[in-house]
């Protein structure tokens, strides 16, 4: 009851979604604004990314302002022509989750059809035991409080127990207030007092979970 329980981001945590899948989703997002909201380009591209910065995720902006319906935006913008070739992964970070002790749960603000295509491309689906994309906690992505608490209930988990590790240090930061231990994936200088550790790659981890 003491090991620990590892919650892991998806993007840009545990493969790099910046190449090519995240240019490939943000031009798909601006269409499908500029689409359905009937602006012009530039101004669709602002709305994506006004709501990215106000909510952490530009669907919550969607459906709290547009009434968007989530599914049909998130199918809609998550469509690839061949996701293999535009993966990067490294390898390794299967050997080294593997080395870290206690569970581990993928839990991930994007749809479930694209997390498991992922999952499946890169090997890591074996590496988790269970897996929460948005549809999981009825799209409330982080960093929503209602959103980790669901995965918390679902999964029967005391937050103290659990360690966060992810890109995105406002999803950090919710974690954080739950009492969770908190890993920062990021290359930049800038610190926060809401990470307990940071790295540049998950490939640090076994080396530093001792602290954790």
């Amino acid at each position: 009851m003491n090991r620990p329980v590892w919650l892991f981001d998806l993007d840009n945590t545990l493969h790099q979604a910046s190449p090519h899948i995240f240019p490939h989703i943000n031009r798909a997002m601006t269409e499908y604004i500029a689409h359905h909201l009937g602006v012009d380009h530039d101004q669709a591209a602002a709305i994506r990314q006004e709501y990215w910065v106000r909510y952490g995720a530009t669907l919550l902006g969607l459906i709290r302002h547009h009434g968007t319906d989530p599914g049909h935006f998130l199918h809609a913008t998550h469509q690839f022509p061949d996701l293999r070739r535009m993966v990067v992964f490294e390898r390794p970070v299967i050997h080294a989750l593997r080395r870290l002790p206690g569970r581990k749960i993928l839990f991930s603000n994007a749809p479930r059809h694209y997390a498991a295509a992922i999952l499946d491309i890169t090997g890591l689906g074996a590496c988790f035991d269970a897996v929460y994309s948005v549809e999981s906690v009825r799209y409330r992505p982080k960093p929503m409080l209602s959103g980790f608490r669901a995965l918390l209930r679902a999964e029967r988990l005391d937050p103290r127990r659990c360690i966060m590790v992810e890109d995105s240090l406002a999803n950090l930061v919710a974690a954080k207030k739950l009492g969770m231990k908190t890993v920062w994936v990021s290359a930049g200088s800038r610190r926060s007092p809401s990470v307990d550790a940071k790295i540049t790659s998950v490939l640090e981890l076994p080396g530093r979970c001792g602290r954790l």
